[in-house]
């Protein structure tokens, strides 16, 4: 199974502008992503997707490799899936790597593949771990549903479930991963956007609300995603406990 990983760095975030080249120690978020990720072992292939010139020469100038695409596709998936048409080789599976989650584990990542690897029935797959209490209001900790079988109920920015009477239920976080086989995403771009989806502002949902199958492995613990200020905070305190150096 050939595997390629996309990595979406937008520098015009909502939340945090310009976050892909923000410093953690001595290296930059995307940098950080991409050692992980080619560390990892678990790819082919690794490219940054980005629609900013200041990030296309960021990357090349640590060594990576990088493609420009439209700064009109609406998220990520479309991001990947617009590097993935500009990529030369083949696929079978081509994973959407965050941009902002700069301590991305192998573990995690070996997680995503796995069913692909191991001959599961999926569409799409992605990670959750147990959800941390102090994220339970978080909006921007997504949270996840699963069946029996690890497939994906639904997706939120709200707890879920309600769970009015108290039940014993393990609360889930979404790590914003995801690995497509490469059929499914040439067609995700085609997909009209859907309620959910606008709603929750969540693009899984689009894949969802059109009859895809999303399947979820478990990841042992999360890993701090960068999406606020806060977030930058809390990764900087991270690399100055761990890594000993300043931001």
């Amino acid at each position: 199974m050939r595997a390629l990983a996309v990595i979406p760095a937008r520098y015009l975030s909502t939340r945090l502008e310009g976050k892909p080249l923000l410093k953690l120690g001595d290296r930059t978020v995307v940098q950080r992503v991409w050692d992980a990720t080619i560390a990892s072992g678990e790819f082919d292939d690794v490219v940054v997707a980005t629609d900013d010139e200041r990030i296309f020469d960021a990357v090349q100038g640590f060594g990576g490799s990088a493609v420009m695409t439209s700064s009109s596709l609406a998220n990520g998936s479309e991001r990947v899936a617009a590097a993935a048409d500009l990529m030369q080789g083949e696929y079978d599976v081509v994973a959407n790597v965050q941009g902002d989650q700069p301590f991305v584990s192998q573990a995690a990542l070996g997680a995503l593949l796995a069913p692909f690897r191991e001959g599961e029935t999926a569409d799409m797959t992605t990670v959750a771990m147990p959800l941390q209490p102090e994220f339970a209001d978080d909006p921007n900790t997504v949270k996840i549903v699963t069946d029996a079988h690890g497939r994906a109920l639904y997706f939120s920015r709200s707890l879920i479930p309600a769970n009015p009477r108290g039940v014993a239920h393990p609360y889930l976080q979404h790590l914003g991963l995801y690995a497509f086989r490469r059929d499914v995403l040439r067609q995700f771009p085609t997909l009209s956007p859907t309620p959910l989806e606008r709603a929750e502002n969540l693009e899984q949902l689009r894949a969802l609300e059109h009859g895809f199958v999303i399947l979820a492995r478990a990841a042992v613990s999360s890993s701090i995603e960068i999406n606020t200020p806060e977030d930058y905070e809390r990764a900087q305190a991270w690399v100055r406990e761990h890594e000993g150096v300043q931001s």
